[in-house]
């Protein structure tokens, strides 16, 4: 699959981001922790060099524990801070304040030193599509004050948002970059969902995420679609295997592909094929 995908929008609101960026103290970067490093920017760390950074592992409940330890130390011993979060149940978001105060000790000490009393920390919320960071926005602020969607790309402004005397955000829209060099990049975000599905051939990406699991998670395939000896079989006889499950077929009895491969990527996006992490740091694989 050669995936490639960036909405006019986005060029727009990397040109507003660049500008922004002289207003802020901290950069707060929302990544998939099923693929922190597939679901990053690298124009983040160019944009934001000079500033204090706060890495969340969102959708933390989805991806394996002890792969999200792993990607924690590896964040960390690059000088991040880092928080396992799920924006959607609320859980570690209390975590945050606290970070946000140890990121930014050195600007809050400065400030003291000047006189400058109760000044907020001014943060910038980024992420790519679909990471989840209006979500968590809506969740830390307690109130819908962010736009929410489950298509990529629902944000097409930036907004401040004051949560607190201490703490104000910078909402963004979600940004790709130009082009996927590395193929892999492109394929494992559309497996999550932050590539707008339209585009895609979903029957080519079911395969994909089978020839994956079939390398990582031999066993979900089992326990969930009965596959077994799933090394022995290859993508296209395993995607007909969960058409045949589920009974995926067409009129005459013919197996709908089509259908089933947007039942394994619904049932890996939701969770419903367990915590599945896509990537490890390098090094930790196994």
């Amino acid at each position: 699959m050669n995936i490639q995908w960036y909405p006019g929008h986005m060029t727009k609101a990397k040109r507003a981001m660049k500008e922004d960026m002289k207003l802020i103290d901290l950069v707060i970067e929302l990544v998939d922790a099923r693929a922190p490093l597939a679901s990053r920017n690298p124009d983040i760390d160019e944009l934001g060099k000079g500033k204090a950074r706060i890495i969340l592992l969102n959708k933390s409940d989805l991806a394996g524990e002890r792969e999200n330890a792993a990607w924690k130390e590896w964040f960390c011993a690059k000088g991040y801070y880092v928080v396992e979060v799920n924006s959607r149940s609320g859980a570690g978001l209390k975590k945050i304040n606290g970070t946000v105060q140890e990121a930014c000790k050195e600007k809050i000490e400065r400030d003291r030193r000047r006189g400058i009393q109760n000044r907020p920390v001014r943060a910038m919320v980024v992420g790519i599509p679909n990471v989840g960071k209006s979500t968590f926005i809506n969740s830390y602020a307690g109130k819908a004050c962010a736009r929410t969607g489950n298509k990529p790309g629902v944000t097409k402004g930036n907004q401040w948002i004051r949560l607190n005397k201490s703490l104000e955000l910078l909402d963004t829209p979600g940004i790709l970059w130009p082009r996927f060099e590395d193929q892999q990049v492109g394929l494992l975000l559309a497996m999550l969902g932050s590539v707008n599905d339209e585009i895609l051939n979903k029957d080519e990406l079911a395969m994909e995420m089978l020839k994956l699991l079939q390398r990582r998670y031999p066993e979900v395939l089992a326990n969930r679609y009965g596959i077994e000896d799933a090394g022995e079989q290859k993508a296209f006889a395993m995607l007909q295997q969960i058409a045949r499950i589920r009974a995926c077929l067409m009129k005459g009895g013919e197996l709908d592909l089509a259908k089933a491969a947007g039942i394994l990527i619904d049932d890996f996006r939701s969770g419903r094929l367990g915590r599945l992490t896509l990537e490890v740091p390098a090094g930790k694989a196994g």
